[in-house]
């Protein structure tokens, strides 16, 4: 799908031929001469329609509008939040339409500034994606061009192009978590990052057994040790910053099928293990934005992929091994799998000589139980990282929250067979995972990312969310370093004299 941003004027808007025209309506709404603002002052007037977020009130062929259907769009306070809604609501309503060209009117709106056209492209993006290729006979999405409408360019482009961005970021997430675990193979994860490689400024290494056994990554290649699947530990660069600047480092986690190993899972909703690689996800995601968006820094993403199968080979409760860092951790649960991969990630990064470390993972489902699927679980060493992850949260809507690391919280980590184990008890769960990945990044700035209940839904609308992209974007763009003005160069006075 392709968008167009143009200013356009509420009579254009009304002249222009496409298949839908969507108007967002929100506070005060002036009176205007045209037929659609005529029609929205109407509506209003007579309560037929409300600007309340979400709410919609449609037109065939109206008068005066060259448009087959128009839809308006209630948008509340005109907030991003509030644009996001109602964007999504107007395009599900047209979902079962023949509309190939949409006209996105932004231009009623009181401010329609950078946030506010982000969240309409990126809303139009999530309320039509199609997932296809699993399927026998492509899904057609006939939708081809949304043109989004503003009364002037300047304080709209940036917000246009970031939204634009991210919608292919958060594609790219979305695609390789829906797919099945069979078309989704550590290997096949390596090759969607490969591809990354072809974009500009992105280069792409991929580990295999061997040299991932030579780094002494044991705790990962237990993990490994039961899949026919061999693992891969993809490292992909994006280098946009001086060559001296230190990169953020994002660490994902890449199992891309979890049945719990020995410790097997339940059978119930054990198809939703294929989204236990949305971590992984998340950070092609990103990485894919990076590339559209450019921004002037250097970020480096560590994926460790693998299965966790429970064959004859699989490690099980009670075995000891002995991570990247030395550390030995006994395994008292082959279902806590994620965190044993990651800390030998996390271990790697130290080489990186990272300015931050951000690591994400569907880790425990008792963040699910804490959280929900509103807000991603974030844990934190370090103030100011918590304080911009969380602020990247709020001005993407893409929410996160502070958990608490208090040291007592390891408590329940102790063993007397190995320096760690992977597991405590059923209380605090999420936090006392958090505790275990904690011991393995105590040489740089780090974050945790527990997205166990914001990277998937079930049920009905079961899929891939492409979550934390958003954030992960926002937090990027705020690392980026503000270019040094050049030094002002002294007139020396006359019969001064300047040194060499």
């Amino acid at each position: 799908m392709d968008f167009e941003l143009k200013t356009l004027t509420p009579a254009r808007i009304c002249a222009e031929k496409c298949d839908a025209l969507i108007v967002l309506v929100a506070g005060e709404t002036g009176a205007g001469t045209d037929a659609v603002s005529k029609m929205v002052t109407l509506a209003l007037k007579a309560g037929d329609f409300e600007n309340k977020a979400g709410k919609l009130l449609s037109a065939y062929r109206p008068e005066g509008v060259a448009a087959t259907r128009v839809l308006l769009a209630g948008a509340g306070d005109g907030s991003a939040k509030s644009i996001r809604t109602a964007v999504h609501a107007a395009m599900v309503a047209l979902k079962n339409t023949n509309a190939r060209r949409v006209l996105l009117s932004l231009c009623a709106l009181p401010q329609a500034g950078q946030e506010t056209v982000r969240a309409a492209v990126l809303a139009c993006a999530d309320a039509t994606y199609l997932y296809s290729t699993t399927k026998s006979k492509p899904v057609e999405q006939k939708l081809k061009q949304v043109l989004v409408a503003v009364a002037s360019l300047p304080g709209s482009r940036a917000g246009f192009d970031k939204g634009v961005g991210l919608a292919k970021g958060l594609a790219l997430a979305k695609e390789w978590a829906n797919r099945p675990a069979n078309h989704a193979t550590p290997t096949m994860l390596a090759q969607a990052a490969r591809d990354l490689g072809k974009l500009p400024g992105i280069k792409v290494e991929v580990l295999g057994p061997k040299e991932v056994a030579k780094l002494g990554m044991g705790s990962f290649m237990a993990v490994a040790q039961g899949s026919e699947e061999p693992l891969r530990f993809i490292v992909l660069r994006y280098d946009g910053g001086a060559k001296a600047e230190a990169p953020v480092v994002l660490i994902g986690k890449g199992i891309t099928f979890d049945t719990g190993g020995i410790s097997i899972k339940p059978a119930a909703e054990m198809d939703e293990m294929k989204y236990d690689m949305g971590g992984a996800a998340s950070v092609l995601g990103t990485f894919r934005a990076l590339a559209e968006l450019q921004p002037a820094l250097n970020v480096v993403g560590l994926i460790p992929a693998c299965e966790n199968m429970p064959d004859g080979r699989a490690i099980k409760p009670g075995d000891v091994v002995t991570s990247m860092s030395g550390q030995t951790i006994e395994i008292l649960n082959t279902d806590a799998e994620g965190r044993l991969v990651l800390c030998d990630a996390l271990t790697y990064a130290e080489r990186l000589k990272p300015r931050a470390v951000v690591d994400i993972a569907t880790l425990t489902g008792a963040c699910v139980i804490a959280l929900g699927g509103v807000r991603s679980g974030m844990f934190s060493s370090d103030d100011a990282l918590a304080q911009a992850l969380a602020a990247a949260g709020d001005s993407s809507l893409d929410l996160c929250w502070r958990m608490p690391l208090d040291d007592e919280y390891a408590d329940g980590l102790k063993t007397h067979f190995a320096d760690v184990a992977n597991v405590a008890g059923r209380a605090g769960g999420a936090i006392t995972a958090a505790k275990f990945l904690q011991r393995f990044a105590g040489k740089f700035p780090w974050a945790h990312l527990d997205i166990a209940g914001t990277a998937w839904k079930s049920g009905a609308a079961k899929g891939a969310t492409g979550r934390p992209v958003p954030l992960l974007v926002d937090f990027l763009l705020s690392q980026v370093q503000p270019a040094r003005a050049p030094a002002k160069t002294r007139t020396p006075k006359a019969g001064a004299r300047s040194r060499a």
